[in-house]
């Protein structure tokens, strides 16, 4: 295990992030976090808060436990908000919010009052992701990943519909129309706004009946909920969104298995966002080299040339479910209306 003690490196990532998402001496500024937040990132985040000249300050949340429930990861719904109105008019009133809370703000359903403003005041959020800070240091944003982010986001929300094939098996249609699309490359300067750092990728949340096909989850492919690698092979079968059927012998695919049964809910099976990384200083190896607390996998979301599945909660067609899978697949080949936008695991030029 790495230790977690503060580096002048790391607090120089921090600044830079934050002078990515233009903060400017006298900014109010709050570091969100949690009573179970990685303390050396919220100790970063205050440092290089005050290193830049912000005004900012420390808001730590009980973070909540339940007991009635499997163990729940990856959800991007940090629950410690709790709909409490002064926690979210602080957050409004802010021109930027570090949020170091485990999960993040993502899909909290606090998360559009806070980004709505106070009237005066419009926040932006960059979420910094659970990682070891030795992992953040190493994907800042860059100019080139942004430009590329901006130009993939265009031309998806310009397609009507998505297919992904593989060698392996996967074959799978996805329209478009009624997705919301979005694209995050690691900071943000748009008031309104939320980024994650690391960033890199493209997604699209489709809308209610718009995923059919065949998913196969291949050696190598990632089950980033278990922070696994896939050692032998599953075909999911996807029929109106959902996963129907799960073929695989061992136990990746009785795993599957079992985790998607323990929430008794059907919309846990179904499709959350789906997209494909363009960060190319990720690496799909690296979650090899790290112990699972050091871990948090969205470098794994963000290499360059992945297509990702992600099952779970998706506001755009009118589910909730605290069930969630992500898959960032190897070697797929994906389509925009027939142009191939990655091929074979490599993203294409345009």
């Amino acid at each position: 295990m790495l230790q977690e003690r503060i580096e002048p490196a790391w607090i120089d990532a921090f600044d830079t992030v934050l002078r990515r998402c233009a903060l400017q001496p006298g900014d109010a500024v709050a570091i969100l976090c949690e009573t179970q937040s990685r303390p050396v990132l919220v100790e970063l985040a205050r440092l290089s808060a005050a290193r830049l000249g912000a005004q900012a300050f420390v808001l730590t949340l009980p973070s909540v436990f339940t007991s009635n429930e499997p163990v729940t990861r990856s959800t991007g719904a940090c629950e410690a908000v709790a709909q409490m109105a002064p926690v979210i008019s602080a957050l409004a009133a802010c021109a930027l919010v570090i949020d170091c809370t485990v999960e993040g703000l993502m899909h909290a359903p606090e998360l559009p009052a806070i980004l709505k403003g106070n009237g005066a005041t419009q926040p932006r959020i960059v979420y910094v992701s659970n990682e070891h800070p030795e992992a953040l240091a190493r994907l800042l944003p860059d100019d080139a990943t942004e430009a590329r982010v901006k130009e993939h986001v265009k031309r998806m929300r310009a397609a009507k519909a998505m297919r992904v094939t593989s060698s392996a098996g996967t074959d799978l249609t996805i329209s478009l129309q009624g997705a919301v699309v979005g694209g995050n490359w690691g900071a943000t300067i748009r008031p309104g706004t939320l980024t994650h750092w690391p960033g890199g990728l493209v997604l699209a949340f489709p809308a209610a009946g718009s995923v059919n096909g065949r998913l196969v989850l291949a050696e190598g492919d990632v089950n980033l909920t278990f922070k696994r690698y896939i050692e032998r092979p599953i075909t999911l079968t996807i029929e109106q969104d959902h996963v129907t059927r799960i073929e695989g012998s061992g136990v990746d695919a009785e795993l599957l298995r079992s985790y998607f049964a323990a929430w008794g809910d059907k919309e846990s099976y179904a499709v959350s966002h789906v997209g494909y990384g363009l960060n190319d200083a990720a690496r799909w190896d690296s979650m090899a080299l790290y112990d699972k607390r050091d871990f948090n996998g969205t470098e794994l979301r963000a290499f360059a040339g992945n297509f990702l599945y992600s099952t779970g909660a998706n506001e755009v067609a009118g589910r909730h479910t605290r069930g969630h899978f992500d898959w960032p697949m190897r070697a797929c080949t994906v389509q925009l209306d027939g142009h191939t936008v990655v091929d074979h695991g490599k993203v294409a030029t345009a």
